[in-house]
Formats: structure tokens, sequence, C-alpha cells
């Protein structure tokens, strides 16, 4: 059996109840080069890019990194964005 990290396993949970039967994507672009996916994910929530770092744990500058397509973001960072993307209140949890 393999070992998964206690907060991934939590994540992967959770994303399981949010996307029932959900297709498991993010908001994709209208317009190619308007905005990337995590800056379309990030605006969806109202979030400000020092408040989205903070409910995702890492820095600005990451958020930022994301949003230039200069690093991608690991799979438990993808899949927090999609729970704070589904529920929005669940940033100013993570926040306090």
């Amino acid at each position: 059996m393999e070992y998964k990290e206690p907060i991934a396993e939590l994540l992967s949970s959770l994303e399981q109840i949010v996307f029932k039967n959900e297709s498991d994507t993010l908001v994709r672009t209208q317009k190619p080069g308007t905005f990337t996916e995590f800056e379309l994910v990030r605006k969806s929530t109202g979030l400000k890019i020092d408040d989205f770092a903070r409910a995702m744990g890492v820095s600005v500058s990451m958020v930022k990194e994301w949003e230039s397509k200069r690093v991608k973001p690991s799979s438990t960072e993808l899949k927090l964005m999609r729970l704070i993307q589904a529920n929005p209140r669940l940033s100013k949890q993570l926040m306090d």
C-alpha cells in the first residue's frame, strides 16, 4: 500500500466530496493569452493575490510564478485551488 501524506489524503477526500460526479478540471481561458487558468481561478474567488497566497500557504511570488506559467503547482496545490474555487469561504478559514 502506498503511503500518502495526511494533508494530501485529506485534500483528495475533500475533492471527491466537492466534485462528486463533475469532471476534474479548472476554469479554462476563453481568449488565449488573456489570463492564465490559475489567475482565473484566483480571480473567480474574489481574492487579491496576497490573500490567495496566504490561503494556499505559499508566497505571493509563487502565485505569480504559477500565473506566469513559469512554475506548475503540485497536484496537492491544484486540489486545494479547486476546493477554494468551489467554496470561496474555505479561503477565509485557511487564512485564519
